[in-house]
């Protein structure tokens, strides 16, 4: 799943592909906002992304599949 996070007073928005699932990322959301802490994502490939929960805007969940593209989707 395509996952989109905000960040405020920054331009460009952080995505990562992630095998989570919403409910899951969700619930790390809500435990790093209530700590104060950060916002821990692994992607597909196992490496973390650390965002400070102070600083996210919005979280975007994309589908769970995403259409592949070119020649290979045949």
């Amino acid at each position: 799943m395509e996952i989109k996070v905000g960040i405020t007073h920054v331009n460009r928005e952080v995505a990562v592909e992630s095998e989570s699932t919403p409910e899951e990322i969700q619930a790390a959301l809500t435990e790093a906002i209530a700590s104060g802490g950060f916002l821990t994502l692994v992607d597909d490939k196992g490496r973390k992304v650390l965002i400070p929960a102070s600083g996210i805007a919005y979280i975007d969940l994309g589908a769970e599949h995403v259409r592949a593209v070119g020649f290979g989707a045949i």
